[in-house]
């Protein structure tokens, strides 16, 4: 007679698991604009060879950044770092200053920009706006890719970063009623709204995008987690801690009053004490994050749980965007 699987070495049978509801956020991980910054690094990768130069973390993921690394991509801080020669250079999803593309073209570098669409759209904003004379204030995080690009579309002293409600007060414009405003597109919605409408209360004449600059993507993601974090006991956000879409996501579970949230990288760095107590979990992944890190981080509690996996969807994603025209096979032959 064989043995039960479920008997310990002492032949009594091992506990039983508790169990675990997880509610899969839906939309979740990579969005359109992502995808296409990967797949410009891999396309390049192919028609190039290696190395491939990246300025820049391509997006903000730890683990797409290593697995990039290991086909032959090399990320550079600064095009200083870059020989010269034919190995092209790749600008990040972020965007970059126009300085960095001139620069590279005075070295004759060759250069192909994956920047996300839709943060190109935000620079064009920010370009018209000065054309057409007003001053430009960018809703932003100080110090991050995307806005550090944005205000490198404008000459110095035309655009000003504004971060929170409280910088609005102090804002003395030279005109009151030249003013336009833009957005980082990785911003909490929520948080962005109030600012926007601190501005139009202290500008009336304030212009503003015509359709708003934070992302489809975002926007998706951050709906996702106030329909899911409600019902949880806990949340965890699968990204990296640099990414600032993945950041908002858990400031919106805990702001919906989440007891437990946790931004984690991967399963290795959950935290089991602060999960010890749980029956219900809420799962996402910001924007930069792949689904592969959100199944391991289901098989790491179904370790410790009899899990049961239920999606939650409040929206379908079917946003595309075509590789650089460089890059596109009619092109590249």
């Amino acid at each position: 007679m064989s043995a039960s699987v479920n008997q310990t070495d002492a032949g009594a049978a091992a506990p039983a698991k508790p169990p675990l509801e997880i509610l899969l956020c839906a939309p979740r991980g990579f969005c359109a604009g992502v995808v296409r910054a990967i797949d410009v690094v891999e396309r390049a990768l192919a028609l190039y060879g290696p190395p491939v130069y990246v300025r820049h973390e391509i997006v903000h993921n730890k683990y797409v950044v290593e697995s990039l690394k290991r086909k032959g991509a090399v990320f550079v801080a600064e095009l200083d770092e870059v020989p010269d020669g034919k190995a092209p250079v790749i600008f990040s999803a972020h965007g970059v200053a126009k300085t960095v593309p001139q620069n590279a073209n005075s070295r004759g570098l060759t250069t192909i920009d994956a920047t996300c669409p839709l943060v190109t759209k935000v620079h064009r904003e920010a370009e018209i706006h000065h054309k057409r004379g007003r001053h430009v204030l960018l809703v932003g995080h100080s110090g991050h890719p995307e806005v550090v690009g944005t205000m490198g579309q404008l000459p110095k002293g035309s655009i000003t970063l504004v971060e929170d409600i409280e910088q609005i007060e102090a804002l003395e414009p030279e005109s009151r009623d030249n003013l336009a405003w833009v957005t980082q597109t990785t911003l909490s919605v929520d948080d962005t709204h109030h600012i926007v409408e601190a501005l139009k209360q202290k500008f009336p004449k304030i212009v503003g995008p015509h359709k708003d600059d934070i992302c489809y993507a975002t926007t998706n993601r951050q709906e996702a987690v106030k329909q899911v974090a409600p019902l949880v006991d806990a949340l965890i956000v699968v990204g990296s801690s640099n990414s600032s879409n993945s950041q908002r996501l858990r400031e919106v579970a805990e702001r919906v009053g989440c007891p437990i949230t946790r931004l984690v990288n991967r399963a290795e760095d959950l935290d089991w004490e602060a999960f010890s107590d749980i029956r219900r979990l809420g799962l996402t992944a910001g924007a930069s994050a792949p689904e592969v890190l959100v199944e391991e981080i289901i098989d790491a509690f179904a370790t410790r749980y009899e899990v049961t996996v239920d999606t939650v969807s409040t929206t379908t994603e079917d946003m595309v965007f075509p590789l650089p025209r460089e890059l596109r096979s009619e092109a590249a032959e």
